[in-house]
């Protein structure tokens, strides 16, 4: 089963993922000091960050007229919803920085080619960051998935505070209320002066 629209979804439809455990060793973890390509050509080093930053992760966003990965797409946990996902971040982007995140990043595995493509189609007001090569998933242990040959993140968002994972939302369903659980997480905790 395929819902044709992307960002149109009955998420009663969708099975949600299990917490697997996947991201329970990341609370508290300092990044690794990866450097990832961002979709404004700047070379994004995490750890090396300032502030608050809010990551969101997620397998990879569906391009328009083309077939999914596999036919069940959908009927993988965690799997559908990457667009609405980045959608709701950049519905809610103004109010994120407002509560204390001094940057937003989307995550994935797709290359930056397409993930800059995807940010213009989808008017993102924040850089996706590209782990094409999956540096920063392996060495930070993301918990990942297997499909038609490729090694895709699961769905999740980090709080960073000056280089270190704060806190995960994990897993992730549906993905559409995420950016509202981060807004009212942010709420909770603001950034100690």
């Amino acid at each position: 089963m395929n819902q044709r629209s992307l960002l149109d979804v009955d998420w009663s439809k969708i099975p949600a993922p299990a917490d697997d455990g996947g991201a329970a060793h990341l609370k508290g973890m300092a990044v690794a000091p990866v450097s990832l390509l961002a979709t404004n050509d700047a070379m994004v080093t995490l750890a090396a960050l300032s502030g608050r930053t809010v990551v969101f992760a997620y397998p990879r966003t569906g391009e328009p007229g083309k077939i999914a990965l596999v036919d069940d797409w959908d009927m993988i946990p965690g799997a559908r919803g990457c667009t609405p996902h980045a959608c709701a971040f950049r519905d809610l982007f103004a109010e994120l920085k407002a509560a204390g995140a001094a940057q937003v990043f989307g995550l994935s595995t797709q290359s930056n080619a397409y993930q800059t493509e995807m940010a213009s189609r989808l008017h993102l007001p924040f850089p996706v960051l590209s782990d094409e090569k999956l540096e920063l998933t392996e060495a930070l242990g993301l918990p990942t998935m297997e499909v038609a040959g490729q090694t895709l993140i699961k769905r999740l968002a980090l709080i960073i505070d000056d280089g270190r994972i704060t806190h995960v939302f994990y897993p992730v369903f549906p993905p559409d209320r995420n950016a509202a659980d981060v807004l009212a997480w942010l709420k909770e905790n603001p950034v100690e002066a």
